[in-house]
């Protein structure tokens, strides 16, 4: 823990000052960063548990902050020592807040114990069975089909999600059942402060290039994550998973894989395309186990589905439960989300920063509307990922007509004229692959730019991990001005 005091000292003060009630929570907590995504669920889940919440944000994301007002959260724009309340028991952060923040040098000079986000996390599943859903891509929906399924069925877990469910613009909540399902970062090994007593690895890829050294840096933090699972836990894994080997020796508990293609523990097949979604059959050790129907489309929305259904039943949820909930499942914000039209114009909204993912969801879309005019619109996410993997990038929009690029969205990193020099480089290295791309200077030139140039039946889609969906929230303002 970063504090300031020892260990030793800090363990008395946590004892002391939090306050714990049976279920390990403070009575009063401040979040430093707290429209993150991540800290939103947080702060959702302490609010709900009792807790009184509190936060700041240096620039709250519109539908973040908004949620947080409407749930009646007191959250200060920008950081202050005056924002932290009198009485507080802990002070949380995000990781993107270092020990310069105002905020959290006064917490340290008052002797208020600060704990990181996944540190909080951890603190909070310590006294729950903990299932922890970690991976390259698909952590978000899956853990968030993980908890639906298990609130239907009636197992009232605690959730923390890294992104809003649809139609209930909730990340986290507390619950009174033993278990507690939470979206499972592998950046900075955040995901070794938690304790997975059930965990799913989705998939492991090159990814968090301002951190880890190399692949085998990155997978070695997941055989720590693993390692950290009880034997008499459960892992769930992808048959085909680069460094399977090392995370398998690290591994004492039980261990069930899971593919698409192979022969594995568990399988799906006859995927098969509905007017609403999609369905497959789910197989276990050669023995039928369910039909799964979800109202998504793609290959990788089928993946999370099948480790969903497998966390669900290692936790003792009947087939039917599970085939029921995730029918239901209404889908998580900025995952393929429809977000209405503009002048004819239909509007999608996708969290899509890697290579892969852009890939998949490009190749969705055309499946859905093969005959429309595409306009990809991408925010690279930080000029370490999008450097490290400007080949890759570069073959990414093939099927998108139009590409307009903004530029890099450094989170975590301070630069000068990089994130708009790597922009402009990667505009260059798609020229070879999409003659159409263009760099636009900032979002205010981009919504200019698709308001003069996009027709009536054209599709616009925004892709990234930044503020690129605030696009969607200038086309709304302007229809409601309109209006």
């Amino acid at each position: 823990m970063i504090l300031s005091k020892t260990n030793t000292q800090q363990q008395g003060i946590l004892n002391q000052d939090f306050r714990l009630d049976s279920a390990g929570l403070p009575a009063s907590a401040h979040l430093v960063g707290i429209c993150g995504s991540g800290m939103k669920a947080l702060a959702e889940y302490l609010a709900s548990a009792g807790c009184r919440v509190t936060g700041s944000d240096l620039s709250p994301a519109l539908p973040t902050d908004q949620a947080l007002q409407a749930g009646g959260y007191r959250v200060h724009q920008g950081h202050d020592k005056r924002f932290v309340p009198e009485g507080t028991n802990v002070l949380i952060y995000s990781p993107a807040i270092g020990l310069a923040n105002p905020e959290r040098r006064f917490a340290q000079r008052m002797g208020i114990p600060q704990l990181s986000y996944t540190q909080m996390l951890g603190n909070l599943m310590r006294q729950k069975q903990g299932v922890c859903i970690a991976g390259t891509h698909g952590k978000s929906t899956t853990t968030a089909l993980t908890a639906f399924v298990l609130e239907n069925a009636g197992v009232s877990p605690s959730a923390v999600i890294g992104a809003e469910l649809c139609n209930q613009n909730l990340n986290g909540w507390a619950g009174e059942g033993p278990l507690f399902v939470a979206e499972s970062c592998e950046y900075q090994r955040s995901f070794l402060n938690l304790y997975p007593y059930y965990a799913a690895i989705t998939n492991i890829e090159p990814d968090h290039f301002d951190y880890f050294k190399n692949q085998d840096d990155m997978t070695s933090a997941y055989a720590e994550f693993v390692a950290r699972i009880p034997a008499d836990g459960t892992l769930i894994m992808p048959a085909a998973c680069r460094g399977a080997v090392e995370i398998r020796t690290a591994c004492l508990a039980k261990i069930a894989t899971f593919s698409l293609e192979e022969e594995a523990d568990w399988w799906a097949t006859d995927i098969k395309q509905t007017t609403y979604g999609q369905r497959f059959r789910l197989f276990y050790k050669g023995e039928y186990f369910s039909e799964i129907s979800l109202q998504k489309r793609g290959r990788h929305n089928v993946s999370n589905a099948m480790v969903a259904a497998i966390l669900c039943h290692s936790a003792g949820v009947p087939a039917e439960d599970i085939r029921e909930g995730i029918y239901q499942f209404p889908g998580i914000r900025r995952r393929y989300e429809q977000r209405g039209s503009y002048k004819g114009i239909t509007l999608i909204d996708d969290y899509a920063h890697h290579p892969t993912a852009i890939q998949a969801t490009l190749n969705l879309l055309r499946q859905e509307y093969p005959d429309r005019k595409v306009w990809c619109v991408y925010e690279p996410h930080q000029v370490s990922r999008t450097q490290a993997m400007m080949d890759s990038y570069s073959r990414s929009f093939r099927l998108a007509d139009e590409v307009l690029i903004a530029p890099v969205y450094a989170a975590r990193e301070k630069l000068g004229t990089e994130p708009v020099d790597t922009s402009k480089e990667l505009v260059q290295r798609i020229l070879l692959h999409n003659a159409a791309v263009r760099f636009g200077s900032s979002l205010d030139q981009i919504v200019s730019t698709l308001e003069t140039e996009a027709q009536s039946g054209d599709i616009i889609i925004t892709m990234g991990a930044g503020e690129i969906n605030r696009i969607h929230h200038e086309f709304n303002r302007r229809l409601q001005r309109h209006s």
